[in-house]
């Protein structure tokens, strides 16, 4: 049972972790900055933000915990769409922003009413979170190309 207690806590620092620099990293960022794609082809800021939540669904769901949004209403920030196709479709980066908090919240207090982890989830949980470091770094370094101070210091 330790370890079943241990992977949670695991997991609880990442989600905690990951949603701080991602608040820190989208912090000041309107939503015209948002959808300014870099070299007029790399994936905005809004899009990347909007995908990490159209992920954190299935996050959720993995959990047993309900989703934010309707995955197909929002399905241009799926995966292996191509964002400036779709770029009149993107929501306000003030709501995107709303939508984050009600994950990170309905994220942490699963994860703190967890004794444990189906073991069939453990490969899709920690996958969740590698996803979440990988793009969170991406917000980072779009920041710094919006010409903002880094927020991580």
């Amino acid at each position: 049972m330790e370890t079943l207690s241990n992977e949670i806590e695991f997991v609880k620092n990442q989600v905690f972790s990951t949603g701080k620099v991602i608040s820190l990293n989208i912090d000041g960022i309107t939503h015209e900055e948002s959808m300014i794609f870099p070299n007029g082809e790399a994936n905005c800021m809004n899009w990347i933000f909007g995908h990490l939540i159209y992920i954190r669904n299935f996050f959720l769901n993995t959990l047993g915990e309900e989703p934010v949004w309707d995955s197909e209403k929002f399905s241009f920030y799926n995966r292996g769409e191509i964002a400036l196709d779709r770029k009149d479709e993107f929501i306000s980066f003030e709501e995107l922003k709303s939508y984050f908090n009600q994950s990170q919240d309905r994220l942490e207090t699963r994860l703190n009413n967890l004794d444990r982890f189906n073991p069939e989830n453990s490969k899709d949980i920690s996958t969740f979170c590698l996803h979440e470091i990988y793009h969170s770094g991406q917000l980072g370094y779009l920041r710094r190309i919006l010409g903002k101070p880094g927020a991580i210091k």
